[in-house]
């Protein structure tokens, strides 16, 4: 028998449809176990966290069958209270599917601690750029008699002299004892 009358036979034909029957039952089965496997047209609406405590946005995540993921947070914002959701991904109102991933930063206990410099001998108008630029703030301003005009002699930190490689929060008030430009009396 030729290839030629093989493809004009019954028993090609009958093959050919048993064959393609199949792969429609097989696509159809397959479609259905995807749509169950997957909850198909089945979504989660992400709840609002901002501003909420690690807890409740856990158990709120906890009842919307989403899973909670925390992130690093980098920067204190003084807006939100300590060791609450300052930001989520993906946001509130968001439809996503059941035990997706929400990512959760957190706002710290206070601002990070930096570094301070070595001001002494320096002027005012060098001290106050470097102190703004580290996020510190210039607190009082105490002039003893030196001969060196506005020269920084000394920090204090709340009523506590710091020295230069001192650890401070952010945004703290640093006091600056400086000098006023007159001659020490000596008695």
């Amino acid at each position: 028998m030729s290839l030629l009358n093989f493809l004009k036979s019954k028993t090609f034909f009958k093959q050919l449809i048993l064959a393609v029957v199949a792969v429609f039952v097989l696509t159809f089965i397959m479609l259905q176990w995807l749509k169950v496997t997957t909850n198909h047209g089945e979504f989660e609406t992400v709840p609002e966290l901002k501003g909420k405590s690690i807890e409740v946005a856990e158990l709120e995540l906890n009842e919307n069958n989403l899973v909670m993921e925390v992130l690093d947070s980098s920067n204190y914002n003084p807006d939100y209270p300590k060791f609450s959701v300052i930001d989520q991904d993906p946001i509130a109102g968001e439809k996503v599917k059941e035990n997706r991933k929400i990512y959760l930063t957190l706002n710290p206990s206070g601002y990070r601690k930096v570094l301070v410099p070595d001001l002494k001998e320096r002027t005012f108008r060098q001290a106050k750029p470097t102190l703004e630029a580290l996020g510190f703030e210039i607190g009082k301003l105490t002039y003893v008699d030196n001969i060196a005009k506005d020269m920084v002699l000394d920090m204090s930190f709340e009523g506590e002299k710091i020295k230069p490689g001192d650890m401070l929060p952010k945004t703290s008030k640093i006091d600056l004892v400086l000098g006023n430009g007159t001659r020490p009396t000596s008695e």
